[in-house]
């Protein structure tokens, strides 16, 4: 948690989608047009400056492969245009930068690696896609593979304190886009922010995503909500070539919403660790870490 953050000279592109919405990218590493490219999707409250995402950009680059980081809508230091925002099952815009980037580089072999929000938002992908996912192979980190037992486990224990940074975080992301439509006078799109009702009292996930996530992307509820996009629903129909790396001391997920192997496609590898907690997976002393992801992730795309 104290390690200092890489420092990577990276090229921010903004890639404006079919809604007239906006994602920024941030590029790392070869501009060899034939270099293989990986896409990196942060988590929850996270952004492509996240250390998990910066490190593995930097490690991909030590082989000489390409990089781009995905900020999710509103998560790259400025507020999406639109009163939607990103979710857990937001593969409509994962589809979008996908394409994005076969039309960038064409003759560039693509990858995908998703962490916790974004390894969820990748396994729908993968299992909507079947063959046509462009996607020579992918990994997925820490996935809320249930989002409905997730919502309960981070209710639980030490977990509440990882529960209200996040509840604190969203409602933040949500008051800063009801400032920045009152500025510009955007009465439309503050009108739908407040019909969904006041932000107080914004305790659990249950609540967050019953309130402002479902109604805001046409779920009936947050039920309905973690129903439909739940990465665990889709792996069956995953044909890309998949590496999952999870841990079973993830504070985050129950051990019994991990899939079971019966669950998972012909190209689906699963590596449970024994300990690894939620996107860690620090190993090596105190005093000189090691990050196995960082090592994993470039070493078994490569392979």
């Amino acid at each position: 948690m104290c390690r200092t953050p890489p420092k990577l000279e990276r090229r921010r592109e903004r890639l404006w989608l079919a809604d007239s919405d906006f994602l920024d990218l941030d590029w790392y590493g070869q501009h060899d047009v034939e270099a293989p490219l990986v896409l990196v999707l942060h988590g929850l409250t996270g952004s492509s400056s996240s250390l998990y995402v910066l490190g593995l950009q930097q490690s991909l680059a030590q082989q000489g492969w390409a990089s781009v980081a995905l900020n999710w809508r509103g998560c790259s230091g400025e507020p999406n245009l639109l009163p939607r925002a990103y979710h857990s099952g937001a593969s409509e815009d994962l589809r979008e930068t996908i394409n994005h980037l076969r039309a960038q580089r064409p003759m560039a072999p693509l990858y995908a690696v998703g962490y916790s929000l974004g390894g969820n938002v990748l396994l729908k992908y993968l299992g909507e896609s079947g063959p046509q996912s462009h996607l020579q192979g992918a990994v997925a980190v820490s996935v809320p593979y249930r989002l409905d037992q997730c919502a309960d486990r981070i209710g639980l224990g030490f977990s509440k304190v990882y529960q209200a940074h996040f509840m604190r975080e969203m409602v933040a992301y949500v008051k800063n886009k009801q400032r920045l439509f009152a500025h510009h006078g955007q009465t439309e799109h503050l009108a739908k922010l407040d019909s969904l009702g006041s932000l107080e009292n914004m305790r659990t996930f249950w609540d967050f995503d019953g309130r402002i996530t479902a109604p805001l992307h046409g779920f009936s509820d947050a039920q309905d909500y973690y129903k439909r996009s739940s990465s665990r629903y889709y792996l069956g129909a995953i044909e890309c070539r998949t590496l999952l790396i999870q841990a079973a001391d993830d504070p985050f997920v129950f051990r019994q919403s991990l899939p079971d192997a019966h669950e998972l496609s012909a190209s689906t590898e699963f590596e449970l660790h024994a300990h690894g907690g939620h996107v860690g997976f620090i190993d090596g002393s105190v005093k000189k870490p090691g990050y196995y992801l960082e090592r994993r992730i470039p070493q078994w795309l490569a392979s």
